[in-house]
C-alpha cells in the first residue's frame, strides 16, 4: 500500500504534459523588480510577459504592447497595449496597470530597476489600452529595457497587497501561473487557461529543478528525469551530441563572465585589492584568458576583457584582450607594496565555475597572489555581494540587447547592480550621454571614453564570453535558441 501511494504521488507530480527543466542555480526572489539572477529570468519567460520581446536576431517585437511610436524630439513614447489580457489573479492588464508597474519599479525601496527606468518622468493613461511615457531626455535604451525585467508586468493588486514580499507568490500575465516553490528543490508553474496566446502552449505544467552539478544535471536528462537543461557544460557537448536520445542547441550570448571587486561596498572593501587599482591590474595580467577558454571550455567560448565580446560593434579595439604577463603583474604588485598578497574570491558552487577559479588561482599564484576560494550557493553569493560581504566575486551577466544593459547599472555611482560601489562622475557623465543619443557613432564614442577610464580602474576583471548551450530530450520539438539564453515555450511540444 505504501509503495502504491508513493507511485500515485509520483504520477500526480510528473505526468506526460509536465515539462521538467534543469537549472544550474536556484533563482533569487521571484519579483521582477527585485531579482537579478539569470535563472530567475528563465522562470519569468514562462511566468511574466513583458511589454516587448526580441527575436533570435535581436529585433524588438510586440508582446503586451502591440505597437509604439516616438515623438519627433525623442522624449515621448506612446504604446498601444494588447486587449483581452488578464493577470493570473483575474484582474485586467491595461494602461493603468502599466502606469502602476512603472511607479513600482521607480519607487519600491527594494527595486533594482530604478536606473533602468530613470529616464521616465511621467506616465499618462491616454486610453484604456494606450499609455504615454514622458522622458527627461531621449533614451535609446528604453525599449530594450522593456524587453527585460523592467518591462515585465505584474498584477498591481497583488503587488500592492504583498509589498516587498510579492516574490513569495508572484502574479503576472504569462503563459503559466505560479503554484509553489521549495527553495533549492523546485519551482512549479501551471498553464494559465486565460492566457492571450494559450494555443501556442502545449504543457500543463513546467517544473524548474535547480541542479548545480553539471554532471548530475546531464545524468538526470539522460535518465529521463529531466526533459531539458540549460547551460550544458562545454566539456559535455561532444558526448551529448553523440547521444541519439538528446538534442543540443547553441546560441552565442550577449553577456560576460568576470571577477567583480569590492572597491567601496562597506568594510570588506578595505583591502589592497579593493583600494589599489594596480593590484587589480596585476591580477588581470596574471590570467591567461586563452588558456581558460581551452582548458575549462574546450575552446567553445570567447576570451574577453570588456562588457562586450570582441565580435560586438561596441567593442573598443584600442583595448584588445591582453596577453598574460607575469613579470609585469609582479612589478605592479611590488609597486603597490607587496611581494605576495592573499585575497578571497567567492564562487558559485558548481563544478564549471569552481574549475574556472582553480585555473585562475594557479595562474595568479605565479604572480604573487594567494587566492582563497569560498564556494557558495549562487543566490547566497549574490546576496552577500549586494551586502558588501565579499572581497571579490566570480560572477557574470547574461547580457542585454542594448549595450547600456551590460555596463550602466554596474559601473555608474547609483547603478542598480553596482555591487562594487565603484563611482566616478566622469564615467557617469559618459554612460548617461550614451543613453540619450540615438546616433550610434556618438554612443560608441561615449562608451569608448568610459572604457579608457574603466580599463585603469578595473572594478570588474572580465574573463570570457560564453555560448549558451542547451541539451534536450529528442522527444521535444519546436525549441528555438535565443542569444539572451531564455527558454521560450511558445510552440514547444512533445513529439
Amino acid at each position: 500500500m505504501t509503495l502504491a501511494l508513493a507511485l500515485a504521488a509520483s504520477a500526480s507530480f510528473a505526468h506526460a504534459a509536465d515539462l521538467r527543466i534543469g537549472l544550474q542555480e536556484d533563482p533569487d526572489v521571484l519579483d521582477p523588480d527585485q531579482s537579478r539572477t539569470f535563472v530567475g529570468r528563465i522562470v519569468y519567460a514562462s511566468l511574466c510577459d513583458k511589454l516587448v520581446d526580441i527575436t533570435p536576431g535581436l529585433e524588438i517585437i510586440p508582446q503586451l504592447a502591440t505597437g509604439w511610436s516616438w515623438s519627433e524630439d525623442g522624449k515621448t513614447l506612446t504604446m498601444q497595449l494588447r486587449e483581452g489580457v488578464t493577470f493570473h489573479d483575474g484582474t485586467p492588464f491595461d494602461a493603468e496597470a502599466v502606469k502602476a508597474n512603472i511607479d513600482r519599479s521607480q519607487n519600491l525601496p527594494e527595486s533594482r530597476r530604478k536606473s533602468e527606468v530613470k529616464s521616465i518622468t511621467g506616465v499618462e493613461v491616454t486610453g484604456p489600452h494606450e499609455v504615454q511615457f514622458s522622458l527627461a531626455d531621449p533614451d535609446a535604451t528604453l525599449l530594450a529595457q522593456f524587453a527585460d525585467r523592467a518591462g515585465m508586468m505584474v498584477s498591481p493588486t497583488a503587488a500592492a497587497a504583498a509589498g516587498a514580499d510579492f516574490g513569495l507568490n508572484p502574479v503576472c500575465s504569462g503563459p503559466f501561473k505560479f503554484v509553489e516553490r521549495i527553495q533549492q528543490d523546485r519551482i512549479v508553474l501551471e498553464k494559465f487557461a486565460d492566457y492571450w496566446n494559450a494555443d501556442a502552449i502545449s504543457f500543463d505544467r513546467v517544473v524548474f529543478l535547480p541542479i548545480p552539478d553539471t554532471t548530475v544535471r546531464l545524468a538526470n536528462l539522460r535518465a529521463g528525469d529531466l526533459d531539458m537543461l540549460e547551460r550544458l557544460a562545454a566539456t559535455d557537448v561532444a558526448s551529448a551530441k553523440g547521444d541519439a536520445s538528446l538534442q543540443v542547441e547553441e546560441a552565442v550570448s550577449l553577456g560576460y563572465q568576470g571577477i567583480t571587486v569590492n572597491v567601496a561596498n562597506g568594510e570588506r572593501a578595505n583591502n589592497p585589492l579593493g583600494q589599489d587599482a594596480r593590484v587589480r591590474q596585476a591580477l588581470s595580467l596574471a590570467i591567461d584568458r586563452n588558456v581558460i577558454n581551452q582548458v575549462v571550455f574546450e575552446g567553445a567560448f570567447a576570451p574577453g576583457n570588456q562588457p562586450f565580446p570582441p565580435t560586438s560593434p561596441w567593442y573598443d579595439t584600442r583595448f584588445p584582450v591582453p596577453e598574460r604577463d607575469v613579470e609585469k603583474a609582479k612589478a605592479l604588485l611590488k609597486e603597490a607594496g607587496f611581494d605576495r598578497l592573499e585575497i578571497e574570491v567567492q564562487v558559485a558552487n558548481n563544478p564549471v565555475q569552481m574549475q574556472l577559479m582553480q585555473v585562475v588561482q594557479a595562474m595568479a599564484a605565479e604572480a604573487g597572489f594567494d587566492i582563497k576560494l569560498t564556494a557558495k550557493e549562487f543566490a547566497t553569493l549574490l546576496k552577500d555581494q549586494t551586502a558588501g560581504d565579499y572581497q571579490a566575486s566570480q560572477v557574470g551577466w547574461s547580457g542585454r540587447v542594448d549595450p547600456d544593459g551590460n555596463i550602466h547599472q554596474f559601473q555608474t555611482c547609483n547603478g542598480g547592480i553596482n555591487d562594487s560601489k565603484y563611482c566616478d562622475p566622469e564615467v557617469d557623465r559618459l554612460l548617461n550621454a550614451a543613453r540619450v543619443s540615438n546616433d550610434t557613432a556618438e554612443r560608441k564614442a561615449s562608451y569608448d571614453a568610459a572604457r579608457a577610464i574603466l580599463a585603469e580602474a578595473m572594478p570588474i576583471i572580465y574573463l570570457y564570453h560564453q555560448t549558451w548551450i542547451w541539451a534536450l530530450s529528442d522527444k521535444l520539438d519546436g525549441f528555438v535558441p535565443y542569444p539572451d539564453g531564455m527558454i521560450r515555450l511558445e510552440g514547444v511540444s512533445f513529439k
